[in-house]
Formats: C-alpha cells, sequence, structure tokens
C-alpha cells in the first residue's frame, strides 16, 4: 500500500488548532495553525483516530503518555537522538537545554538542542515543550511561549514568576 498522509484539523482547548498529519506508518507531524475555514479531515485510519482519542485525554488531564509510532519525515541523526531523548522526559518534568545534551553524549551540544527542539515536526507527542533553560525560565517554542507555557500549566509544571 502507498505511503499516503491523512490530514486531520483538531481544536485543542489550551492551544487552538492543530494539524495532524499521519501516515501509515506513524504520526507524521502536528502543526498549531490559524483557526481553517472549513476544518478538515482525510479519509480516517486507526493512526488518525488514536491520536485524537489521545489527544483528547491528553488535554483533558488523563493522559500522560502516548502510544503511536512515530515517522518524522526528516531530521539528521542528532536531531532524531535529541528527539527520543525528549521522549523520555516524563509527563509534569521539565530538563535543561544542557542535561537533554548530556543525555545525548554531547554535554556541549545545548545549542544545537535547542536548533534540535525547532525542527521537531511532532510536539506534544516529542515534548519539546518540556526543554527549559538551566535556571528554570521557558526559552523558545516555535509557536510561541504562550503555548509552550499552557501545555507546562497543564502538565501542573510550577513555572516561576518571570514565565
Amino acid at each position: 500500500m502507498a505511503d499516503e498522509n491523512h490530514i486531520h484539523h483538531y481544536f485543542a482547548p489550551r492551544v487552538g488548532w492543530i494539524e495532524l498529519q499521519v501516515s501509515e506508518k506513524g504520526v507524521r507531524s502536528i502543526a498549531y495553525i490559524s483557526p481553517p475555514e472549513s476544518p478538515k479531515t482525510s479519509r480516517s485510519n486507526f493512526i488518525v483516530d488514536q491520536l485524537v482519542k489521545e489527544l483528547d485525554e491528553y488535554f483533558g488531564g488523563k493522559r500522560k503518555t502516548f502510544s503511536l509510532p512515530l515517522d518524522p519525515a526528516d531530521g539528521t541523526p542528532f536531531q532524531r537522538q535529541v528527539w527520543e531523548r525528549l521522549t523520555e522526559i516524563p509527563f509534569g518534568e521539565t530538563r535543561s537545554y544542557a542535561q537533554v545534551a548530556a543525555a545525548t553524549g554531547n554535554p556541549r551540544a545545548a545549542r544545537a538542542v535547542g536548533s534540535a527542539n525547532k525542527r521537531n515536526q511532532i510536539p506534544i507527542l516529542i515534548p519539546c515543550h518540556r526543554v527549559v533553560h538551566a535556571d528554570g525560565s521557558l526559552g523558545g517554542y516555535n509557536s510561541g511561549t504562550h503555548i509552550k507555557k499552557a501545555l507546562l500549566e497543564l502538565e501542573g509544571v510550577s513555572l516561576s514568576a518571570e514565565n
């Protein structure tokens, strides 16, 4: 069977509209988008249906881990290694960029971890929002720190007053 992509628009109360893209192999991308003119759903499949169910549970406070296979479209070997380390950060916890770098075996690669986070195509499932500066400040987030903050608050992470 051809590896066609399935697209589904999803609304999450805390962060707004999200476009979900999956392949027959797994979750391909999750992108924060402006409100679509008309919500779109392509032909459904098990992965789309399960992803929507798991996101509903996550945003409803009932899910802390995800079970679906991931199928990012690209990424260097280092980026993929960072993404794998990110999936190991437990719900409700954060790690610094330096801690993630050390977990990859490259303790001086904190800036490269930030770049890998920026290239992460599957936020939430690959939880780059759980990576913060060593002082606890948020750092960046592709779709805005307000979304990063909302995701961390959903997970019960205490943020410093400056966040």
